[in-house]
């Protein structure tokens, strides 16, 4: 299984409708892709030196093919509706992980 992880720093003055953009519509869009088996929103507990507030959002997956096939067909949809709803108000970046172990 894969991890997608996403990063990402908002800006305060949009942290709070951020926020409920993710939980409400934006995580709920991406699992609706049908590639991905749950997701996890943590929030990071770091004071970032360029200020804001930092979280990642981990997204489970059975493969490697699924979620190239997810970067191919959804992302650039789902990105863009960020973008333009939060524009020059957040920065991302993206992590792949396999799961090597559970215990």
């Amino acid at each position: 299984m894969y991890i997608y992880n996403v990063t990402t720093n908002i800006e305060e003055s949009v942290h709070d409708e951020w926020l409920i953009w993710m939980r409400e519509v934006h995580i709920p869009d991406v699992l609706a892709t049908g590639k991905f088996l749950n997701a996890k929103m943590s929030k990071i507990l770091v004071e970032e030196e360029m200020g804001g507030i930092s979280y990642s959002v981990q997204f489970t997956t059975l493969s490697k093919e699924v979620l190239e096939s997810y970067y191919a067909e959804d992302a650039p949809r789902l990105r863009e509706d960020a973008h333009k709803r939060f524009p020059n108000k957040f920065v991302s970046f993206r992590t792949e992980m396999e799961i090597v172990s559970e215990h």
